[in-house]
């Protein structure tokens, strides 16, 4: 399927928003697609990123590749300034 982007869309963190909308701004800015999954729709889909993350505590945002864990937004934005964001969603 491709990338899967687990945020939400119930949050009072001003940095979650900021983190999630700044992810989705550089993926479309590099035309990679990806699917967003709102962890607030219920605890399934929460635990379901957190089980894949292999972190029980995982916030959103976080970024897979169908079921493989690429990385929260700390990783993602390292990969940004190294550009080496194909690399990190496990694209190339």
């Amino acid at each position: 399927m491709g990338i899967k982007l687990y945020y939400t869309t119930v949050t009072a963190s001003r940095e979650v928003k900021s983190q999630q909308a700044e992810m989705m701004r550089i993926l479309e800015s590099k035309s990679i697609k990806f699917e967003l999954i709102d962890i607030s729709v219920g605890g399934e889909v929460r635990n379901e990123m957190r089980n894949k993350a292999g972190n029980p505590t995982a916030v959103p945002p976080q970024l897979f590749n169908d079921d493989q864990y690429c990385g929260n937004y700390e990783m993602f934005s390292e990969a940004v300034e190294a550009d080496t964001v194909e690399q990190f969603l496990k694209m190339a």
